[in-house]
């Protein structure tokens, strides 16, 4: 049996809309992108097939929004809004933020793929167009931390799309789904924990220190981004160097001197 029958026949005898449900549970099986009680968002839905991977995985308490030029059938599966509409124009970006909420979407899908035409460099060219869609509608939905999948042909454009892509998350994959066929040329870019940091690693900046944090650690905050600062003190000025920047808070080691340089400063008395 063809890899092709085997996952058609499946999501006919499972209840799936399309074969490419089990794209969609094989990513999530290998990076546990879905949790419950998430806010998912899938561009592209129709007709379904990902919406149904999607609200299983969130369950009743999360939220699942599709969105597709085409019409999408009502599901049955959990808490599911679906918008027919054009994710490029301001119409639709707007009920989609209304639809996911001022807390922002927990992860971005895109399962879109071009209307062929024959030619490899242009299916590829539209393919990388559409990815790039997609990405800026995740930066503008996605929650601090929150995570991206999107669907895009091999070809030369990929790697310049991958490192824009690397470049606004703390990590990123590329992956190719059993369930993708054998001569298919589609990979799937696993982005994870979208970093909306003010600062990034090797900035050096001057913090002041407002608060202790469980460890002893200083905290400084910088525009409402938490900072860790060790070896510093409430209410010390200090200049930092950034080691580490997550999405929610952020290290730095002191390059002012601090405690260590007043300590050789005493032994060399």
């Amino acid at each position: 049996m063809s890899g092709k029958d085997e996952y058609y026949n499946r999501s006919k005898q499972q209840g799936y809309r399309s074969r490419a449900s089990y794209k969609l549970k094989q990513i999530d099986e290998d990076a546990d992108l879905l949790d419950p009680g998430d806010t998912v968002v899938d561009l592209g839905a129709a007709p379904g097939g990902w919406l149904q991977v999607a609200a299983e995985e969130v369950g009743e308490s999360g939220t699942v929004v599709g969105v597709d030029l085409q019409r999408i059938e009502d599901l049955d599966e959990g808490d599911v809004e679906t918008i027919r509409g054009d994710m490029t124009e301001e119409r639709t970006r707007h009920y989609l933020r209304e639809a996911v909420g001022e807390r922002g979407a927990d992860a971005v899908l895109s399962d879109m793929a071009p209307n062929m035409t024959g030619e490899y460099a242009l299916d590829h060219a539209r393919s990388v167009h559409l990815a790039r869609q997609a990405f800026d509608v995740a930066e503008e939905l996605l929650a601090p931390g929150g995570d991206f999948v999107v669907k895009v042909f091999q070809g030369e454009d990929l790697d310049a799309f991958r490192e824009e892509v690397r470049s606004e998350f703390q990590y990123l994959r590329t992956v190719s789904p059993p369930a993708s066929r054998d001569s298919s040329s589609e990979v799937y870019l696993v982005a994870r924990g979208l970093n909306t940091a003010p600062v990034a690693a090797g900035d050096r900046l001057e913090v002041t220190v407002e608060e202790l944090g469980d460890e002893g650690d200083g905290i400084a905050y910088v525009e409402g981004y938490s900072l860790f600062v060790p070896d510093a003190d409430v209410g010390e000025a200090v200049t930092v160097e950034v080691d580490e920047a997550k999405p929610r808070f952020g290290f730095a080691e002191r390059v002012d001197g601090g405690s260590d340089s007043d300590s050789d400063a005493e032994s060399d008395d």
